[in-house]
């Protein structure tokens, strides 16, 4: 086994023995407990990350992603543009509304700003080879993401976005429900007034547990579901 290995090996054991979100030891001191390069070390990492074992946040470190997340990648959680590559078609997504606002007192509640705090809010059509599938609206804090525009979410996936301006997802809260569909919401997704769809309710944090973003969901109901798997004991 090379030396490159038996650091990945060990790392890997000392990993299994701590919990979600702590803190591994910077480079330089790998480095020095290992007695090798730096970029041997770097090369150990993001074979650690690769294999979804840790995750890095630019500035602060590297750090355990969890049992759990192992086997749901909280990165690929609700990703429309992911998922739709995944089952061999097109993602695409058509701006309806971007606007810069005043939050009202009910939605800065829910966001945990205060009243009036400025909120970005993006309404986008997400389609399948050119079949609209679902209806989102995304509120996301002002002061923290100024670069974002129209023009930006136009060319890029949001969740994209985000990493670049060093907001990575760490935990993400999800409510499903059933709800009728709207008229304007309908028309948008080619279906009948008052049909079926998936309500899917999100917030997603980062590692400070600061909210990144708030959106809401309405999926078709004939297109949309799903399945989870578990071991009974």
């Amino acid at each position: 086994m090379s030396l490159y290995s038996e650091i990945v090996k060990d790392i890997t054991e000392k990993i299994s023995t701590m919990e979600k979100g702590d803190k591994i030891p910077s480079e330089r001191q790998l480095c020095k407990d290992y007695g090798v390069s730096r970029t041997t070390i770097r090369n150990a990492i993001g074979q650690l990350v690769n294999d979804g074992l840790i995750f890095q946040i630019q500035g602060k470190g590297s750090f355990v992603t969890g049992k759990d997340d192992l086997k749901d990648n909280l990165s690929n959680y609700y990703s429309f543009t992911q998922r739709t590559k995944l089952r061999g078609m097109s993602p695409t997504s058509k701006i309806i509304d971007f606007r810069v606002k005043k939050a009202s007192k009910d939605l800065a509640k829910t966001m945990g700003i205060n009243k009036m705090d400025l909120v970005i809010e993006i309404i986008r059509l997400r389609l399948a080879d050119d079949e609209p599938m679902m209806y989102e609206t995304s509120f996301i804090p002002y002061e923290r993401f100024r670069n974002i525009s129209k023009e930006l979410v136009a060319k890029k996936p949001l969740y994209e976005i985000f990493e670049e301006a060093n907001a990575k997802i760490f935990t993400v809260k999800e409510r499903f429900s059933v709800a009728n569909l709207t008229k304007k919401i309908a028309d948008f997704l080619d279906q009948r007034i008052d049909s079926p769809s998936l309500k899917v309710i999100r917030k997603s944090y980062d590692f400070d547990d600061n909210l990144i973003e708030y959106t809401i969901s309405y999926a078709r109901g004939d297109r949309f579901y799903y399945e989870t798997s578990y071991n009974p004991r």
